[in-house]
Order: structure tokens, then sequence, then C-alpha cells
């Protein structure tokens, strides 16, 4: 025998001794049929625990790092080999462990909260998993919403071990991570607190009541008096009115439902007159104008009522029911009286016509592009003895020229005598009228381009030459803003004065002439029509039209103008119509045989050519406006351009005046500031005067006529 060498090593041998007799207690005893284990730890390492387990049920398990300490545990019943895994799970979840089974048959234990995010197994009904084994499940709610539920059950879960309460709203499922017998029994709760009730539909059909006055009365009835309501949510019945069949739907708890029924019953009376008297109060639509139209649905019904006599209103009223329909302007209201089928009926039209109608913003785009080109060329001769040879395209005909110099020349000063009738004479000077060019330079102010003259030996000639170009590039872009079906008309130009007619007198005295007055200018009318879908039909008319020029009769006037309908999708852009002309022209005179020599004969010859261009394009856009913050938009991208064009000019800048007479629209929603109230003025008005009297100076009338500081709307 040996001998230890002190009491330590003794006491660490006795240690050694006494685990070693534990351990092999907690071996089983094998019978001929089945294994069964008698488990008897104490004081014994987790890790020697794990292997002693994995050695009797003859599976391999990997150890975490992490996993230490040791355990207490006895059991005084023989365990089965399922009992004795189970057994095995226990102790670990109680010490804050948990195993994971992989594919592989192969166990690993780590800590329970890495276990939520290790492959545990996905379980289902069919196989729930048991004891405190790690599974995910995934369960679906009907009838509850799994955002109020999932806090409830988080409740109930270890959060911060191993389990672990998610919820994916979209679906209306919640995903359970944690040992199988919690996730068992938060399904049990989910499966109890899962359930419909008796939330089935009643429909009470009325006989003599309106169905959207009755839920109206009834909600008032339900609403809370202090505003917070204390009766749960389920116990609150949902009332729905359909007035196609006048009937009111409550869906709910049963004896909630079977309350509301009896006040509907209870409600639902016949009054004691057949007339009842109902106003009705419009929002969008005007009064005046469905008078009309219910007038004409209130024919209808009464008469369908009269070829029908085997109904039970007809039999107790007669057929003869007498419906006043009245408007009220002031209001914009509709008076009804009628009997309470009539009233329902009547209502169910007023509340389909009383809509918020869309509106349509129409953008139209015009372009005309013109170019014309134009060249002339010629020579005039003339003699002294009054020959000439002048040509009708001539800007200033020689002939005129000539007239014109001779004229300005005149005579000079000379004395006229003159004998009286009684033999005495009288003399005059006559003034000087020599070189009044005036009616030469009138002539000769309207010559465009080069004249040049020569004179020689009582022979003249004058050559006349021009060319001429013209560019012009119009674009308006005119907009207009209407309802549904309303004509709306817009124009930009001026109204020009034209002679319709004139007269005289008897004495062909006291002339007069009769003037209208013709509107030129950008004019659009258009009417637009709403489909169903995103589609616009447009009755367009729209004309451009110009004063060209006066005639030997009156003015001329260019126009352009199309009239069509069009269909158009939303915030499309159509053309409505364009017109593409090109005009060449080009006129020769030319005096006979001369001017047909080579190269000379241009000297007894004028040529014109003329070259025009013109391009017209018209497009049309419309915009649906269903709401007032599409027109807010509309409206703030309009006005923030305007806004930069006037800032562009600011930045430029005036060249002979100061750049501060330049108007600048304010931004957007700005807020106005209002003049300060009576009691803010005496404050102000206070305070400065306690400000002089500590400075020692008494306030000057001035100072007290300065405006106070504006304050800002509420």
């Amino acid at each position: 025998m040996r001998l230890f060498a002190s009491a330590k090593q003794f006491k660490r041998a006795a240690l050694f001794s006494v685990s070693a007799m534990l351990m092999s207690s907690s071996l089983w005893t094998a019978s001929s049929f089945a294994a069964q284990y008698s488990p008897n730890f104490k004081g014994t390492e987790i890790t020697e625990f794990v292997n002693i387990v994995g050695k009797n049920l003859k599976k391999t398990i990997i150890v975490d790092p992490k996993v230490r300490g040791k355990i207490n545990v006895r059991s005084y019943d023989l365990l089965s080999e399922e009992q004795y895994y189970q057994f095995f799970l226990n102790v670990l979840e109680v010490y804050g462990f948990a195993v994971v089974e992989m594919e592989n048959n192969v166990l690993k234990v780590i800590p329970d909260k890495d276990a939520k995010s290790s492959a545990i197994p996905v379980v289902g009904d069919e196989a729930p998993g048991q004891g405190d084994e790690m599974v995910t499940r995934v369960v679906s709610v009907r009838n509850v919403s799994v955002r109020e539920l999932s806090p409830l059950l988080r409740q109930l879960s270890d959060q911060a071990g191993g389990g672990n309460v998610v919820h994916y709203e979209p679906s209306n499922v919640i995903m359970l991570t944690g040992t199988a017998a919690v996730v068992n029994r938060l399904v049990a709760i989910i499966d109890r607190v899962d359930r419909a009730g008796d939330q089935d539909v009643n429909i009470v059909k009325l006989e003599y009541a309106s169905a959207s006055e009755m839920v109206r009365i009834i909600e008032n009835i339900n609403k809370p008096a202090s505003g917070k309501a204390d009766t749960p949510a389920f116990l609150i019945p949902k009332i729905v009115a359909d007035d196609r069949t006048n009937s009111v739907i409550i869906s709910g708890e049963g004896k909630a439902r079977d309350r509301i029924a009896r006040l509907i019953s209870r409600l639902d009376s016949e009054l004691e007159t057949s007339g009842n008297t109902r106003v009705y109060y419009l929002k969008y639509a005007k009064a005046e104008d469905l008078v009309t139209v219910l007038q004409s649905v209130s024919d209808t019904i009464q008469k369908e009522s009269q070829s029908n006599t085997n109904t039970p209103r007809s039999t107790r009223s007669g057929s003869n029911r007498n419906v006043t329909i009245e408007s009220h302007s002031d209001t914009n209201a509709l008076v009804i009286t009628a009997e309470p089928d009539m009233l329902r009926s009547l209502e169910s039209v007023i509340r389909q016509l009383d809509i918020r109608r869309a509106q349509v913003h129409i953008e139209a785009i015009i372009v005309e592009v013109f170019e014309s080109e134009g060249a002339q060329l010629g020579v005039q001769w003339g003699s002294e003895e009054g020959g000439f040879t002048q040509f009708t395209n001539g800007v200033a005909p020689i002939s005129q020229i000539a007239g014109a110099y001779v004229a300005g020349q005149g005579q000079e000063a000379a004395q006229t005598e003159i004998v009286n009738p009684d033999g005495s004479i009288t003399r005059s000077n006559n003034p000087d009228e020599r070189d009044d060019f005036t009616l030469l330079a009138q002539l000769l102010g309207n010559v465009n381009g080069m004249m040049f003259g020569i004179v020689e030996d009582g022979w003249g000639a004058v050559v006349q030459a021009v060319q001429s170009d013209t560019n012009s590039n119009i674009l308006a872009t005119p907009s207009i803003t209407t309802l549904d079906n309303e004509e709306a008309y817009f124009i930009v130009g001026q109204e020009v004065p034209i002679i319709t007619g004139s007269s005289t007198g008897s004495n062909n005295s006291n002339p007069f002439q009769t003037v209208d007055r013709k509107e030129v200018g950008i004019k659009l009318r258009v009417t637009p029509q709403v489909n169903e879908g995103s589609g616009v039909q447009l009755t367009i008319e729209q004309e451009v039209s110009s004063v060209s020029g006066a005639t030997e009769v009156d003015i001329a006037i260019n126009k352009r103008e199309i009239k069509t309908t069009v269909m158009a999708d939303n915030g499309a852009t159509v053309v409505l119509g364009g017109l593409i002309d090109e005009d060449v022209q080009e006129s020769q005179q030319k005096v006979p045989l001369l001017g047909d020599i080579p190269i000379l004969g241009h000297l007894f010859s004028s040529t014109g050519n003329t070259v025009r261009k013109r391009n017209l394009m018209v497009f049309l856009r419309p915009t649906i406006v269903r709401d007032g913050k599409a027109m807010d938009v509309i409206s703030r991208e309009k006005y923030n351009f305007i806004r930069a064009q006037e800032i562009r000019k600011q930045e430029e800048g005036l060249y002979l005046l100061d750049d501060d007479a330049l108007p600048l629209m304010p931004d957007w929603n700005q807020s106005l500031e209002l003049p300060p109230t009576f009691e803010d003025y005496m404050e102000q008005r206070e305070v400065l005067q306690e400000q002089q009297e500590e400075q020692g100076n008494q306030p000057t009338p001035e100072e007290e006529k300065q405006p106070l500081q504006p304050r800002q709307p509420s």
C-alpha cells in the first residue's frame, strides 16, 4: 500500500475516490428487454456529466467552451432511454444551457442565449417537440392582430435566455423560439386567444326610417360622454348603413347586437303623419341645379308606385304622394317634404350627385416661325423732253422724282402790280418760293435700300436696289383652369374699332359713322369632360389674330383659328393643328427688245424676288385636378415661375431708374404682417414711455407718431 506524503494529498485522494464511487453509481442496470438509468450526480463538472450521458446514449456531443460549472442532481426512479435524454435536457436548461441537435445526429451544448440564433429545427403541428429541446415554430393568427398579441407573449417567454417572440405583420404570423414546452404553451395560448368569438352579423331591414339616419342616431348614443371609451372595443358593435336596401348591418358580440337590434325595431315606426320634411346642406353641387333632377326622380318613383298597387306602402298611403322640393340659395340647401321611403330615395340621389367635381388645367402652346427674304433691282430712264421709262414695282418712279425736283426749284421773288378803279397802281412783292424740296423729301423718305441717280445733257437715270430679310418667332402659352363640363374662355389682346357703316343728314350735314369693335389677340375657349379613367375629352376653339395693316376700305386682320374635339390622356401633350407654308415669287418688268439684250438688258428692266416660309403649330396639354393638393402644386409652380422672372429682372436692374422701383411678388404662402392690436399698441407705448423716463427724456411728438412693430397672424 502506498502511503500519502501529507494530509493534503490524502484529502485530495479521498475526494477522488468519492467522486469515482458517485459516477459509478450512475451506470445503468440492463434488463433483457430495455435499458434503464438511475442518474445520481453530486458536485460533478458539467463537461463530465455531458461525457457520461453521451457515452450512455451513444451520441456524439460537442461542448461549447462557455459551458462550465458543477451540477447536483439525483433521481430515485429508473428512467427509460427517452426519459434519460429528457432528464439530460432538463438539467442543462436549469443551469442555463441548451442542446442543439444537428442533422448528422450530433448534439451541441451551448448557452441558451445563443441557441435562438443557431440551426434549431422548425417544427409544426405534426411534430411540435417536447420537453426542453430547442425549437422554432411559426403560428398563423387569423382573428386578432399579431402586433397587439406579440407584446403579451413576450412577457411569458424568456427573452433574456433562449426564448424569442417576433411577428410579421403583412402575413399576420408569429414566430416563436425556445424550448418545446414553452413554445407549445404559447401556441396553446394563441389558440385560445385567436377566436373570432360571437362576431356574427345581423341585418335589420327598415320599413319606415332611413338607414343612414338610423346609424347616425345609434352612433351618437354609443359615443362616450367624456370622450374616453370605458367599454372594451369588442363589446362595441359596428354599424353600417346599406342605403340600397335601406338596411342596417350590425356586427359584434351577440348581446350587443341584440341590444342594438331591439333599439332599431323601436325606432323604426310609422310616423303619425304621412309627410316628413328634411333639409340637406350641399357641399359641392348647386341647390338650384339639383331641384329639376330631384323632381324628375320623384315623378318617376310615383309612377312606379302607382303601377304596382300590391305594395304595402301603396295600399297604406294611396296613389297620391305629394312631394315638395325647394332650394335655398343663401345656404345652398335643399328643403324636401315627402314620405320616408321617398326621402330615402332622394337622399341617395343627392349623396351621389353632391360630390367634388374634378377640374382640368389646360395649357396651350402656340408656336409660329416666319421667314421672308426679298430683293429688287431696276433702272429707270427719263429725258428733259418728258419721256420716261419707269416700272410699277419701283419704290419711287422717276417721273415723280423729277416732278418733285422741279416743284422744289420754284420761282424767284417777283413784284405784282394791280390797277385800282381810281387809276392808282398797287404793287405787292411775292415771296421767294425757290429751294423748297419738301415734296421731294417726302418721296425719297419712302425709299428702302439704295437709290442712285444721274443727269447728263437732258437725260437722267435712276438705279434702285433693295434687299429685305424678315424673321419672326412667336411663342404663346395661354393656360386656363375650369371645372368638369364647364366652358372656359380666355383672351389676351385688344379691341380694334372697325367701321361698319356711315350716313349723313338730309342736307348732307352732320355725317356720322357706326363703329364695331372686334377682339384681336389670343383666344382660347374650351369645355373639358373628364372620363372615368385618365382621359379627357376637350371641345376646343383656339384663335390667334392680329392687325396686319390698313387697306383702302378699312384695316386687315390676320386670323388663325382651330375648332376641334380631341381626346387626351391626363398630362399628355397633343397637337391640335399646324400649317407649313412656303411661297416663292419672282416678277420682272422690261422694255421690249432692249430688255432682252444680254447683260445690257438689265439697264432696261426691273426684277424682284420674294421667298416666304411660315410654320405654325398649336399644342395642348390637359391636367386633371381632383383635389386641392394637386391644384396647390400647379399654382405654386406658376407662382414661383413668375416670381423667378421678377427676381431676374431685379438682378439685371434698371439703366436710368432706381432698382427699387421694380416690383417683386412675395414668397409663396408668406405670412401677412398685420397691424398691432389695441392692447399691443398701448403696451408698447407704455414701454416706450418708461424707457424715456429712465433716461430722463420725454418722447417727442415725432417719436409718439412712429408706427409700432407689426404682429404675425395667428
